[in-house]
């Protein structure tokens, strides 16, 4: 079995399946972290923007992917 088929077993996705299990845990990890009552009121808008910011990353990562295997498919194509 090649890299190819390893990263596309089953005609699954593993960087796809990677990327939403991160985001996943990005929001438990939230939630565990969710301000207190008493907390200085930084908290709420830095929490919130981190999550934000790591799943917008994560996103962006994705659409990378999505991109180069278009890419890698068109290059085949030409062969």
């Amino acid at each position: 079995m090649n890299e190819d088929e390893v990263k596309h077993y089953a005609g699954l996705d593993w960087k796809a399946l990677g990327y939403i299990v991160s985001i996943v845990s990005v929001f438990f990890l939230g939630a565990i972290a969710w301000p207190k009552p008493g907390a200085p009121w930084w908290h709420l808008p830095a929490l919130i923007i981190g999550i934000a910011t790591s799943v917008l990353g994560m996103a962006f990562r994705y659409l990378a992917h999505i991109h180069q295997k278009k890419e890698m498919s068109k290059k085949a194509d030409r062969r």
